[in-house]
């Protein structure tokens, strides 16, 4: 079975990707001139307000910032796991 994943493209990534992934988030915070402190500022702020109204899964959490030729982009993927009680 996992012979068949990896044939499928459905493995682990490989360190090249992750490196390369790594460094193109570096190269895009360095061009929108936020340091990955603030990026973990950000996602601290993010978790804490999202927080007040679903449970999340932190440890799931991803955020990206990517940049093509026209414009930046934040994508957070938050995973939620239900609604809060009141």
């Amino acid at each position: 079975m996992h012979l068949l994943n990896r044939l499928l493209g459905r493995g682990e990534p490989s360190s090249r990707d992750i490196a390369k992934d790594r460094l193109r988030l570096v190269l895009v915070q360095d061009r929108v001139n936020l340091s990955s402190e603030k990026m973990n500022e950000l996602k601290d702020e993010l978790i804490k307000v999202i927080s007040k109204y679903v449970e999340i899964d932190r440890d799931g959490m991803e955020i990206s910032l990517t940049q093509n030729a026209r414009q930046s982009r934040l994508t957070a993927n938050i995973p939620v796991v239900g609604a809060r009680q009141k």
